[in-house]
């Protein structure tokens, strides 16, 4: 089912295609990483060199770094690289999605701003805990001090002291390190956007699609649909109606076999046993002649603490394995 589904997108674009899913159902939620490149590299020799590789992408996020090494190893193997998005591709998604030549969006795709999150050494509010961390979101910090500025009626003179204040709750050493995800992250988006855009005559273009995705759209979770992602500057390109349907076909084939649309019940698995194992696929990257899945391993227990029953799941190993 899954390789046919394959074969007909690689028909339609004339192209070779990769399937990078990565799941967001709990507990099992896998992001984009840097374990991938080794699987990626070894699926694109079995490929070789082409004229276009597509690749069909399905993820949350993960990893800012990641997606220019992915890019920059496709590149070696082929003249265009080209995304195929037939739902998310959210955060590192939209990295590794505008180092590409040219995306194909369904109508549910979505890109989503570039807003990194770096974690504060521990929770203001629970000091006593040393080991929570607290997000702090580049965008957050942003909109604090538009916030000062544009409501409180604070002056630029001023702005110190609401500096002060804010390093009187976080420490200022992570607050340089969540400047310096945002500084990562507009150098970033330009070095991918120049893989296909020329630095010269595209610059005013370059210049405003970093913008929007780094800083100007506020909010992390916001879709950018296909119509957006053209308005910015990228090439986007609808599919017909025919690779819509298979687009689509192939996403729900992954979501199912993820069950990412399906509550995890430890509950329902063990039933009336004592002990039931499970395995679970949290990830996959597949080809026409490869698949590599990221798999969980594990076991539930029924367990009795403190004269009250209770159910452990345990992950016992979660790795890369070829299938």
């Amino acid at each position: 089912m899954t390789k046919n589904l394959i074969q007909k997108i690689e028909k339609s674009r004339n192209s070779k295609v990769i399937i990078y899913v990565t799941g967001d159902r709990q507990p099992f939620v896998t992001k984009v990483a840097d374990d991938i490149i080794p699987i990626f590299a070894k699926h694109l020799e079995k490929i070789g060199k082409q004229n276009k590789i597509s690749l069909f992408l399905y993820t949350r996020g993960g990893d800012m770094i990641t997606p220019i090494r992915l890019i920059k190893l496709m590149r070696s193997y082929a003249e265009e690289i080209e995304m195929i998005i037939p739902y998310r591709a959210h955060s590192a998604g939209t990295l590794i999605s505008i180092g590409a030549d040219k995306i194909v969006m369904g109508r549910l795709g979505e890109l989503s701003p570039v807003d990194p999150s770096t974690g504060h050494p521990f929770n203001p509010e629970n000091p006593a805990n040393q080991k929570q961390k607290m997000e702090i979101s580049v965008e957050d910090l942003n909109s604090y001090f538009l916030l000062a500025k544009e409501k409180a009626g604070v002056k630029d003179e001023q702005m110190v002291n609401v500096f002060e204040d804010l390093t009187a709750k976080i420490h200022p050493l992570s607050l340089g390190n969540a400047y310096r995800a945002t500084r990562m992250a507009k150098q970033i988006t330009e070095k991918l956007l120049l893989m296909h855009f020329d630095k010269i005559d595209d610059k005013e273009k370059i210049a405003n699609i970093v913008k929007e995705i780094t800083g100007d759209i506020c909010i992390h979770g916001y879709p950018i649909t296909r119509d957006e992602a053209a308005d910015l500057g990228l090439n986007m390109i609808e599919p017909d109606s025919e690779l819509e349907k298979t687009m689509w076909e192939l996403y729900e084939n992954y979501a199912e076999k993820m069950e990412l649309k399906k509550k995890f019940d430890p509950v329902a698995i063990l039933g009336g046993q004592e002990m039931a194992t499970f395995k679970y696929y949290g990830a996959f990257i597949e080809s026409a002649d490869l698949t590599d899945a990221f798999v969980f391993d594990g076991k539930i227990r029924r367990i009795i603490k403190d004269n009250k029953a209770s159910i452990d799941v345990n992950v016992e190993s979660s790795a890369w394995e070829s299938l």
